[in-house]
């Protein structure tokens, strides 16, 4: 069976970045759960596909349509330093929802499992965390791949942004020849990615009148060629040139607010800039939704192009038999 026949089932599937991805080089997503409703608008909007939007514990492995590929960024906060590393103990459940995922995996089988987490997922716990992981995937009868990558290195996008990737494949002879892509030049810039000379909607700017801390950000933000960050009492310049990581809360005036200074102003990125800094092409849509909505997704997406070069080298390996 060639790559080309292969189906995926997403799961977590937010506004569908990895399904994307995958999409891009070929694969078809034929199922897609999802809770959330707003990202679920996202995703309608440029999918063919209606989103199942149940609770994953209510979703019987019956109720999946007969899938190849399990796709699936499970849910992170528990993991990340943002949602103070609780893991499996994380009171809201978030932690546990793995478990979810094997009980689909292990009951359906599927060739390929495809996961994507936050690289604090590797040390949490002292490694318990992760270690479970790879045992559930190793007791389903699966071999194992993973490695850090980051969309500046391996995506060729302007965001600093580490994520850990776990490719698991049930044939161990298309799990010896897949291997993970290797660093690329970073050849795009921020300026490739935001409009500096492009007027935006007011509500984008700061002035005087609407923030109580403009005189800060105007005695500290100077240049038109990086981004800066509201650190609650200071501006942080970031020195590299990229954007820093784009987080689920940026947009409830949060205190890592990506800012910067166009020619019309000092100003936050728009969500769309966002979605342009995940990898994501323009002609991909947005929603007449809230803008922390919009935030938010595009802070817990992927970047694309990371993965599209991962499901690319899969692909390789399943051709090659």
């Amino acid at each position: 069976m060639g790559s080309k026949d292969l189906k995926c089932a997403s799961f977590f599937a937010g506004v569908g970045g990895i399904d994307y991805a995958f999409e891009k080089v070929g694969f078809k997503t034929i199922y897609a759960n999802e809770i959330d409703d707003h990202a679920i608008k996202t995703y309608e909007e440029n999918f063919n596909i209606s989103v199942d939007h149940r609770d994953i514990c209510d979703v019987k492995e019956n109720q999946i349509p007969d899938f190849d590929i399990m796709l699936a960024g499970f849910p992170c906060q528990a993991f990340s330093i943002a949602g103070y590393r609780k893991g499996f103990d994380d009171e809201l459940g978030r932690g546990t929802l793995f478990f979810e995922l094997e009980r689909i995996f292990k009951k359906r089988k599927p060739k390929i499992i495809f996961l994507e987490n936050v690289k604090n997922l590797v040390g949490h716990d002292n490694g318990n965390t992760f270690r479970v992981i790879l045992e559930k995937l190793d007791k389903a009868g699966y071999y194992v791949k993973y490695q850090v990558l980051n969309g500046m290195t391996h995506g060729n996008v302007p965001q600093n942004r580490e994520r850990i990737y776990i490719v698991a494949f049930r044939n161990k002879k298309t799990y010896q020849r897949f291997e993970f892509p290797k660093p690329i030049e970073l050849k795009k810039t921020i300026k490739d990615k935001i409009d500096f000379n492009k007027v935006v909607d007011n509500k984008f700017y700061y002035t005087k009148e609407n923030c109580i801390f403009y005189n800060t950000l105007k005695e500290s933000i100077t240049k038109k060629t990086t981004i800066y960050q509201w650190r609650r009492v200071y501006v942080r310049e970031n020195k590299s040139n990229v954007c820093p990581t784009l987080t689920a809360n940026m947009g409830t005036g949060g205190h890592n607010v990506p800012i910067i200074l166009s020619t019309t102003g000092i100003r936050k990125l728009t969500p769309r800039e966002c979605f342009n800094l995940q990898g994501f092409a323009k002609s991909f849509k947005l929603p007449e939704i809230a803008n922390t909505r919009l935030y938010k997704q595009a802070g817990n997406s992927v970047v694309v192009s990371v993965i599209e070069r991962i499901a690319i080298e899969i692909k390789k390996a399943i051709d090659e038999e």
